[in-house]
């Protein structure tokens, strides 16, 4: 068990091989939804390790594991989220900010109400694999709610979202960082 979404089968695919200085774990990778094993939509590609010897342990992820982990997470719903003022301390947008980029919203809520935002995913976020990065891509909607004086909630617009990001890791000082770069 990976957390309370998700699960992951790290079986082996074959016997371990042996060689005098090493040993070949061929594992699986595959993560589902915590409880329910299903099938992947996916086809998992071999990939070989670049024969080096200088460390003592190397691992290697292949771009199934990450296409398994964001369908399993898509489908228990994790990449959905709202964030409202109560959810998130710093989070302090309301309908007046909108309604000056915005003017229909300005029409609609003469007295300035706090929103809370709706995001969804509504495509399974591809993973690809890079030379020395990773790239995500995520298709998904986000709704703007303007929350009233009686705590209801009054829809004030949807948008849908396209966002590609990559992220690069490296290791600085014995720790595993990364940068997020927002390619569109």
């Amino acid at each position: 068990q990976i957390d309370d979404l998700a699960e992951v089968d790290y079986s082996l695919n074959r016997l371990p091989a042996v060689f005098q200085p090493f040993i070949d774990l061929d594992l699986k990778g595959i993560v589902f939804p915590a409880g329910n094993y299903t099938d992947s939509p996916y086809v998992a590609a071999s990939f070989t390790i670049p024969n080096q010897s200088e460390s003592m342990l190397y691992l290697a992820f292949s771009e199934y594991f990450f296409q398994t982990s964001s369908f399993a997470y898509y489908t228990v719903g994790a990449f959905n989220m709202t964030i409202a003022e109560e959810t998130c301390s710093y989070f302090n947008i309301n309908t007046e900010i909108f309604g000056s980029i915005i003017p229909e919203v300005a029409k609609y809520s003469v007295t300035p109400y706090p929103v809370m935002l709706k995001l969804m995913a509504t495509e399974i976020p591809i993973v690809s694999l890079e030379q020395d990065s990773f790239t995500i891509e995520i298709q998904g909607s986000m709704e703007v709610l303007a929350v009233l004086p009686d705590s209801t909630t009054q829809s004030l617009f949807t948008m849908n979202i396209a966002a590609n990001t990559s992220i690069s890791l490296n290791i600085f000082d014995q720790k595993l960082m990364g940068s997020l770069c927002l390619n569109r």
